[in-house]
């Protein structure tokens, strides 16, 4: 498998990442979504990996600051996503331990995350913290929510 920065420009990536959106948007209700779309991954300061195994898009990543001010060496995971016909095979941990040494290079002292707290999530959740993520309250501009879990670990 290989994991690359990306440039968000490939048609493959953008139905990838749409895939995501309507996923989150079918399980989660309204008000409680928070993946970014596009321009929201092409923001400063977010950074976005693919990760292909035999020239199959089988995974993505996202790292972004939550605010660089405010909260200096603080950086959201965003983003992460399997191919559906490629869940456990380790993909996602194998993103998630390449956007943690990423972050860690970038002089980041700590990650945190959104996730859902419905039953869909829970391999999310179990993923996280077998990496280290424990939970935390809302950071950022994020509000406490019934369908979110909020999860941090430092670096």
């Amino acid at each position: 498998m290989q994991i690359a920065p990306d440039p968000l420009t490939s048609p493959e990536v953008a139905a990838f990442l749409q895939a995501h959106l309507d996923q989150m948007r079918a399980t989660s209700p309204p008000g409680s979504v928070h993946a970014l779309d596009l321009d929201g991954l092409r923001a400063p300061g977010t950074r976005f990996w693919s990760a292909y195994d035999g020239g199959e898009l089988v995974g993505c990543a996202a790292l972004a600051l939550v605010d660089p001010e405010r909260e200096p060496g603080h950086g959201e995971l965003k983003s992460m996503r399997t191919a559906p016909h490629r869940v456990r095979e380790g993909i996602a941990g194998r993103l998630l331990v390449h956007v943690l040494a990423e972050a860690r290079a970038a002089g980041l002292t700590r990650v945190s995350l959104e996730t859902g707290s419905q039953d869909f999530f829970a391999p999310a959740r179990a993923l996280y913290a077998r990496h280290g993520f424990v939970a935390c309250p809302p950071f950022g501009d994020y509000r406490p929510d019934p369908h979110s879990t909020f999860l941090t670990r430092p670096l």
